[in-house]
């Protein structure tokens, strides 16, 4: 993980990461003509980084051209990421960023994708466990100290999300995913409870009971809270993630080949909860915020679940399983249902759902869905162009909730072959009388190969969204 600090003034011998709007500014960097005018002659072109070797030192540079906000901000993150990458090719361990303009939201963004691009996850490599990608120091005026520890604080941790997207089901079940929540808190400062099987029970979850059926590990539900005295809601948003950290699909048994290798993936909307509400606390955001984490494996062993089945869940409403594939929604359900205690301005569900999102939009942005009003879904699309995780909505028609009815119990968890990432988001809106936004993120959460600064693997998407969406919150009072 690189270390972001502060620097007053330009190394003669340090590498540079150099963010400008006009080349001509180049002259305040001590360079010889001929660099400069080659640096100059890349940047009339359309490189996204010009790139200047000077006797083994790298100098590098993004112009910042014309155009929207959000799309200059992300050219320089991209640039940010292409800086890095060539920095470890060289095996350099530190650098300097230097502002030649003065938006500190760039500056910054060129940072922030330089940190998201140069991470590995080398856990459980025996040898070149660290990247040689360190420290860069920022030479940035324009940038205050406190936006630089909030940079700091959002990148580490979606660097977090990653690395718990990225841990195998050998490490990471639900009662180790659960101690990890703990280990945030401690770090952070939100209150963090975690029930038991024994607990679970006792509540009445039989969703989450029920897809746990197949599996040796037990069950862990967790209710993560950050209450500022100062928040500015008197009821919460509520973020319910989930939690399967490995899924086979029960006895549904997943087709092969490869339909299993990235299933340690599915608990990508836990960890994009967890992680975002350490980022929200670190900051002291005046938000009141709660987090729900059911979290279980869905193995096909034992006295698993069946199509076929009836499931009694929290709610007290009845669910015929048609398929043991579809059991994020029935563990999201037994958390929205007891998520109802909060009565929440405002609830979001965050989960790699269905493979119908990932077929309608790829991998490129999340599909949302919910009855929430249209304000909300509007500061949610402005703030994913913002931070560039784009949201794409679907429509939410009541013919899909009628897709849902069951003929011997109230609904059943699987809708027709059309219109599946819908249905699934009808049979989640069945269990909250609150306002919601479900965001299926099944496509952007774990990547087969490298886009930019999303790596391959985990990408900890839902993070800088969801702190975004708070942060923003806190100022619409």
């Amino acid at each position: 993980m690189i270390t972001l600090t502060k620097s007053k003034t330009i190394a003669a011998s340090k590498d540079l990461l150099v963010v400008l709007t006009d080349p001509a500014r180049l002259r305040e960097l001590d360079l010889e003509r001929g660099d400069r005018q080659y640096l100059i002659e890349q940047l009339n072109g359309d490189a996204l980084v010009a790139t200047c070797d000077i006797s083994g030192r790298l100098v590098m540079v993004h112009r910042v051209r014309e155009g929207a906000g959000a799309v200059r901000l992300e050219k320089a993150r991209r640039a940010g990421n292409e800086m890095a990458l060539k920095l470890i090719a060289s095996k350099r361990d530190e650098a300097q960023l230097v502002s030649l303009q003065n938006d500190a939201d760039l500056s910054l963004a060129l940072a922030e994708g330089a940190a998201l691009g140069a991470y590995e996850f080398r856990k459980y490599k025996t040898s070149g466990k660290n990247a040689s990608l360190k420290k860069i120091g920022l030479v940035a005026p324009e940038v205050s100290a406190k936006a630089l520890d909030e940079l700091i604080d959002v990148t580490e941790a979606v660097l977090t999300a990653r690395d718990l997207v990225n841990e195998p089901y050998s490490f990471l079940n639900a009662t180790q995913l659960a101690s990890e929540i703990k280990n945030l808190s401690r770090n952070s400062g939100f209150k963090v409870q975690v029930f038991d099987k024994r607990q679970i029970e006792a509540l009445g979850m039989g969703g989450l009971l029920a897809v746990n059926k197949g599996s040796i590990d037990p069950p862990t539900f967790t209710i993560l809270e950050w209450k500022p005295k100062n928040a500015v809601n008197k009821k919460p948003i509520l973020l319910v993630g989930k939690g399967v950290v490995y899924d086979t699909g029960g006895l549904s048994l997943k087709p092969t080949p490869n339909s299993m290798d990235s299933m340690k993936c599915d608990m990508a909307g836990s960890a994009a909860v967890a992680c975002a509400i350490t980022a929200v606390a670190k900051q002291e955001l005046p938000v009141y915020v709660v987090g729900l984490i059911p979290s279980t494996d869905n193995r096909p062993g034992g006295n698993a679940y069946a199509p076929g089945d009836v499931i009694r869940m929290h709610s007290g409403l009845t669910v015929e399983n048609l398929n043991s594939d579809a059991e994020g929604r029935i563990i999201l359900a037994d958390a929205l249902s007891y998520g109802e205690r909060y009565e929440a301005e405002l609830v979001f569900t965050i989960a790699t759902l269905t493979g119908a999102a990932m077929r309608a939009i790829g991998t490129y942005g999340t599909v949302t869905m919910g009855t929430a009003d249209e304000a909300q879904f509007k500061r949610l699309d402005d703030v994913g162009e913002q931070v560039f995780e784009r949201v794409a909505r679907m429509p939410f028609w009541e013919e899909y909730g009628e897709e849902i009815i069951s003929d011997i119990a109230d609904i059943k968890n699987l809708g027709s072959d059309l219109g599946g990432a819908i249905t699934a988001g009808k049979f989640l809106a069945r269990f909250t009388t609150r306002p919601l936004i479900h965001l299926d993120i099944a496509g952007p959460s774990f990547l087969n190969k490298r886009d930019h600064y999303r790596v391959k693997g985990g990408t900890g998407v839902g993070v800088r969204l969801f702190y975004e969406f708070i942060k923003r919150r806190a100022s619409a009072r």
